[in-house]
């Protein structure tokens, strides 16, 4: 069957000499898996320099029942990525999400909210010029509510403690390891209001960055069981020492 559809590059690894196996989020299919050859001649409709993290395509695509891997007979970029391939603080955040979303967006059904919202948050990383240091959060936290996973912000009160492992703000501390001190619950209930409109408006140190960011992700890793180590993460943290 031939469809056209919009799609964002996962990840790509190789699959023998000839081909890769490209891992996208496709408008029409949810994920899919496509097969590319990895040399193509100069007249070829399908171009590998296309399919960099976060990559966002419009593609003819050929996908056959009970297949896992399918072709793209052509493709294009939706709009330009120049940004996200030559800035090397974007690139290096492009690689980390994709790398997580490729982790976590596993569904092979369409869900048309979670694709806006993931090409939506690419064009803006595209062109953001402010608070991109930022961005990994709000995408991170933002992206929890299309995983149906997203914390109980309304339960905070001052003096509480967050309880990762049920995602509410609590007053006493849980009987498991699993939460965050007052402290880290005051700064984590003011982290769920950041947003892409007012992300440049957060500032952390070095070390409060780190201790963000690794605890989100051990929030993922909590609700999320077979949410592996992200290899990436030491690169990206290393962008804001």
């Amino acid at each position: 069957m031939l469809c056209k559809t919009r799609g964002i590059v996962l990840h790509a690894i190789p699959y023998n000499d000839k081909y890769s196996i490209i891992y996208m989020y496709t408008e029409a299919f949810g994920r899919a898996s496509y097969l590319v050859a990895r040399n193509r001649g100069k007249r070829s409709t399908v171009s590998k320099a296309l399919f960099m993290p976060l990559s966002v395509l419009e593609m003819e695509v050929e996908h056959l029942n009970k297949r896992d891997l399918h072709r793209i007979r052509e493709t294009k970029l939706c709009y330009p990525l120049t940004e996200l391939f030559c800035n090397p603080v974007k690139n290096v955040l492009a690689l980390f999400l994709s790398e997580v979303l490729f982790r976590v967006v596993k569904d092979t059904e369409p869900d048309s909210r979670l694709f806006n919202y993931l090409y939506e948050s690419i064009h803006l990383l595209e062109y953001a010029d402010k608070g991109v240091a930022n961005f990994h959060l709000v995408f991170l936290l933002r992206l929890l509510h299309y995983l149906g996973i997203y914390p109980n912000a309304d339960s905070f009160s001052s003096g509480c403690y967050f309880d990762m492992q049920n995602g509410v703000f609590i007053d006493r501390i849980p009987m498991h390891r699993h939460y965050l001190n007052q402290e880290e619950s005051m700064v984590f209930a003011r982290l769920l209001k950041i947003s892409f409109e007012n992300m440049s408006l957060y500032s952390f140190s070095r070390q409060d960055r780190v201790g963000v960011i690794n605890r989100i992700v051990e929030y993922y890793r909590l609700h999320l069981p077979e949410f592996p180590e992200i290899k990436s993460l030491s690169v990206m943290q290393s962008l804001f020492d």
